[in-house]
């Protein structure tokens, strides 16, 4: 990595838009995988962390910031006060345009513990091993849930007519 002085400064100008993808996907809203995004960054800026390489880097982010979605769906101001009709209302005013918006949502839909397994094999690149260091599952257990999340995604986009 280049700049040591500053590691939370240099991993959001490298990594902010990853990590923000990551969290939005995982949580489903824009403006909590915003918070998320900035918990992140300034959890890495006052508790400094040594990385090997970038890579290593972008796994921390990522797991971090999934480990904070998990959080936020447990915490009780969600689990207690946030309607269907609210969720639905902001997510659709605040989706990220990608081309794959529909394959996105669908991904959302999904229990987190595929959700999570499928964006970080599919969007980020990571193979299962690499999923499981960051997880802190075994890899037969991350190999099981890509198989299932890819079943259960596969069945709701093909309810959907989208396959």
């Amino acid at each position: 990595m280049d700049n040591t002085d500053n590691i939370a400064l240099y991993a959001f100008r490298k990594f902010g838009d990853t990590v923000l993808r990551a969290a939005y996907t995982c949580c489903g809203s824009y403006a909590e995988a915003e918070d998320i995004t900035q918990d992140v960054f300034l959890q890495l800026h006052t508790k400094p962390q040594s990385f090997t390489d970038d890579e290593h880097l972008k796994a921390w982010l990522l797991r971090v910031a999934i480990n904070k979605c998990k959080n936020l769906k447990r915490s009780f101001r969600i689990s207690r006060t946030s309607s269907l009709d609210n969720v639905e209302a902001e997510s659709a005013s605040y989706e990220i345009k990608t081309e794959e918006s529909s394959v996105l949502a669908e991904i959302r839909s999904l229990p987190e513990k595929y959700a999570s397994v499928i964006y970080l094999y599919y969007y980020e690149g990571y193979n299962t091993r690499e999923i499981a260091e960051m997880q802190g599952k075994s890899e037969n257990t991350v190999s099981s849930l890509l198989r299932r999340g890819r079943e259960k995604l596969r069945l709701e986009l093909e309810r959907e007519g989208a396959l």
